[in-house]
């Protein structure tokens, strides 16, 4: 998925960041309210994660602006707070899910899981195209019963090729689901990844075609 994190610790940031792109996710940072509303209304997020206590405007204002102006996009929020009003007042507001400062990595992991899994994209924990299996919850991949050696890129490539298997993915929107905005992102870094997901696919794994101009195709098996 492509998450935005709106979060001002700068340190917590990182090791989230650093969790969430492990994981093989995409993710952007911000810092600010203000700059998260324009992000998202530029951007298709599958998930914002929000924290409460921003230095310009908190997180309650930036969900209520999104909610108002028809911004569905799950939301997950972060807040240092423990009162039962701040977390009805959140959930009120429209956020999906709400976690409570300091918290474990795995727990995070597992809340992001859920809600991922809620979207109309990613409807089940494990995908089949063929022979090839992804299980999403645990980050396993396998063909015929062989385990994929993955990288995190590649499991992110293969990942939006499957859910759209049969289907041409622009080579546009691979670039959004597996890079942040501020990630380093060379000329040919898709065209590297779909070339080492070949590899590892053949010689019993569906295949992955080239629309010329366009993007690519998983064969739907």
């Amino acid at each position: 998925m492509r998450i935005l994190m709106i979060e001002d610790d700068a340190a917590l940031a990182r090791s989230i960041a650093t969790l969430l792109r492990v994981g093989g996710h995409a993710v952007d940072h911000s810092a600010s309210g203000e700059e998260a509303l324009e992000l998202v209304s530029g951007e298709p997020y599958a998930l914002v994660i929000l924290d409460v206590g921003l230095p310009d405007i908190d997180g309650f204002t930036v969900l209520e602006r999104m909610r108002r102006r028809g911004d569905r996009v799950p939301v997950l929020m972060l807040t240092a707070r423990d009162a039962l009003d701040d977390r009805v007042r959140g959930l009120d507001l429209g956020a999906d899910d709400y976690l409570r400062k300091p918290f474990e990595p795995e727990e995070l992991e597992a809340r992001v899981r859920a809600l991922g899994r809620r979207r109309g994209g990613d409807p089940v924990p494990e995908l089949v195209v063929g022979t090839l299996c992804l299980h999403r919850s645990s980050g396993v991949a396998e063909v015929a019963g062989r385990p994929l050696d993955l990288r995190r890129r590649e499991w992110a490539v293969l990942d939006t090729l499957a859910t759209r298997a049969g289907q041409v993915v622009t080579r546009e929107l691979l670039l959004a689901e597996v890079f942040g905005y501020d990630e380093p992102v060379g000329p040919n870094a898709i065209e590297v990844n779909v070339t080492r997901l070949r590899t590892k696919l053949a010689p019993d794994g569906p295949q992955i075609r080239t629309v010329r101009g366009v993007g690519y195709m998983l064969d739907a098996g």
